[in-house]
């Protein structure tokens, strides 16, 4: 019998130690910094740097992560899943206006998004959030050079639609695509000639058993021409816990490989 409790104890500290891991895990508070050089870039922009957070689910902003990124940011790009049932209007508002206080913020919805869609579609038409939903923007430089800044509508509803998203944007050699899911990138053409795409989703399998998990670990991958860019994201579903695939967020930095150049 006292062996029993011996090893009975033993097996309770190493799931609460583990439990413990987890929870710190999903509640991270990294930025972590990434740059990227594209010769389509128009070299008048110098550099561009997108802070990009997606997946939030029930979490709120820290502190720690709006000092990382105040006044380093040009801009603020929500990679969907913002918000999902049972998050309260009043979250979901204050954490569109801490990222307000960072840059300008442009949004596409993700497939939980849609589970409060009355209340957060009302929301970001007050807060004034660009919406990209199957649209563009153009973000211009100084010199009036621009790239073209693009959002999709969530992969899973079936109304994922990039050639309208194309429509605005001509001839702009430099593209950014914003997709909640990553599977979007399958469906580029070369011809679209999108250098970047930036995702979320799949919480990098939110629990990884040795080195596995239902979905592939966050990170950049490479299609022909367009380079993908996915994030672990920064909240959870479920069950508040990660394992092997700790909370993020970005600051990333594009610059163009003209620079330099005589």
């Amino acid at each position: 019998m006292g062996t029993f409790l011996i090893i009975a104890a033993v097996f309770l500290i190493i799931f609460g130690l583990l439990g413990l891991h987890m929870y710190r895990e999903a509640h991270a508070d990294r930025t972590i910094l990434h740059d990227f050089s594209f010769p389509e870039l128009p070299s008048s922009f110098g550099t561009v740097k997108i802070f990009f957070i997606s997946d939030l689910h029930r979490r709120i902003i820290s502190e720690t992560v709006l000092h990382n990124v105040k006044g380093k940011a040009d801009l603020v790009v929500i990679g969907g899943d913002l918000a999902e049932k049972g998050v309260k209007r009043s979250q979901m508002e204050e954490n569109l206006s801490r990222l307000q206080s960072i840059g300008p913020v442009y949004f596409v919805w993700g497939n939980n998004d849609y589970e409060v869609s009355t209340e957060l579609d009302e929301l970001l038409d007050e807060k004034g959030v660009k919406v990209l939903k199957n649209s563009a923007v153009k973000i211009k430089s100084k010199d009036g050079d621009e790239f073209a800044l693009l959002g999709v509508d969530d992969f899973m509803t079936g109304e994922c639609n990039l050639d309208e998203a194309l429509q605005s944007v001509g001839d702009i050699a430099f593209k950014i695509l914003i997709s909640h899911n990553p599977d979007a990138v399958y469906s580029i053409t070369a011809e679209q000639q999108i250098q970047l795409v930036l995702s979320g989703h799949t919480h990098g399998g939110q629990i990884r058993l040795f080195g596995y998990g239902p979905y592939e670990l966050g990170g950049i991958r490479h299609k022909e021409n367009t380079t993908l860019f996915v994030s672990n994201g920064y909240g959870t579903t479920a069950l508040p816990f990660r394992l092997g695939a700790p909370a993020e967020t970005h600051l990333i930095t594009l610059t163009s490989t003209s620079i330099g150049r005589d």
